[in-house]
């Protein structure tokens, strides 16, 4: 498994995450296997957040984790919080300090080797931001901070507060959902890829250290849809399905190899609960795609070359 460095940190990680925000939808035993066989790949990236499955999906980990009697420092464990479902996103200390205790209770862990801010806070106040994370890291409660869908400003206005440094941002990216690629390529344009909704994030975290992790990278929309196989998209299939016969590897890595192309040294979350299909994406990571078979997937997908 391709690794890459997370962030500015000199910590090294795969450069494919496992999501666990389904893990709660398969049975005890095959949670058991599938985490087994991610570790067995060089997939020992564990992508969790407070709220998935209602706090059941870190739960159900930490006891297959224990089953299974798995070293502590043989994975890296990363949680999100900052989302109150249905009611409110919420930055302040206590909330950041309790939601991440939450999860180490349910992990079963003393400590998260990354913990990010979920989604913005309309309200949130830098200075109560940076006394939670002081006291997560004085206690060796988290070792790494970042943040998740979050454009540059906001990120800016965390760090003028916060000493550590941020070393993730999450973000929605796939060859579908490609807008922080197409504002560039369409600059100084009057098309509707030249415009920016995500502040340049893209160049923001390449010159900052902060690495991208390409959430629902099979997802097209917010959730509208998987567009691999869709009728949705034909051209994208077509040039997917011609480019894995390549190099003798499915769709779904062909995928993984074109976000892992990008110099930017991002990570991918792969959210499957399926063993077999976490495999075949794994071996996208082991794919260097030609620069051109990067722009055929990129332009298959809808968006122009001026």
């Amino acid at each position: 498994m391709k690794r890459i460095q997370l962030g500015g940190s000199s910590v090294s990680v795969p450069a494919i995450a496992v999501g666990c925000m389904r893990l709660n939808g398969i049975g005890k035993e095959e949670r058991k296997s599938f985490i087994s066989s991610a570790i067995e790949q060089g997939m020992n990236f564990f992508d969790h957040a407070d709220i998935y499955g209602g706090g059941e999906c870190e739960r159900v980990f930490g006891e297959a984790v224990k089953e299974l009697k798995l070293p502590r420092e043989s994975l890296f464990l990363q949680s999100k919080c900052g989302i109150v479902p249905g009611v409110m996103f919420d930055f302040s200390e206590k909330h950041i300090v309790e939601a991440a205790e939450g999860s180490l209770r349910r992990l079963g862990t003393d400590h998260l080797d990354s913990l990010l801010l979920h989604r913005p806070d309309a309200l949130a106040e830098p200075e109560e931001v940076a006394s939670a994370f002081d006291k997560l890291q004085r206690e060796g409660k988290v070792r790494y901070f970042g943040v998740s869908n979050m454009h540059p400003a906001q990120i800016e206005l965390i760090r003028s507060a916060v000493k550590q440094p941020l070393v993730a941002d999450q973000l929605q990216f796939s060859p579908t959902n490609a807008t922080m690629i197409s504002n560039g390529i369409e600059a100084n344009m009057l098309t509707d890829g030249a415009v920016s909704r995500d502040g340049y994030i893209l160049e923001y975290c390449r010159l900052h250290g902060i690495t991208i992790q390409a959430w629902s990278p099979y997802q097209y929309g917010f959730f509208e849809g998987v567009y691999l196989g869709s009728d949705r998209f034909p051209e994208l299939n077509k040039v997917i399905g011609e480019i894995g016969e390549k190099y003798g590897i499915e769709d779904v890595a062909v995928v993984a190899a074109w976000i892992l192309r990008h110099p930017a040294g991002m990570q991918m979350i792969a959210g499957t609960m399926n063993r077999k299909r976490l495999a075949a994406i794994a071996k996208g990571a082991d794919v260097t795609l030609s620069r051109e078979e990067w722009y055929k997937i990129y332009i298959a997908a809808g968006h122009i070359l001026p």
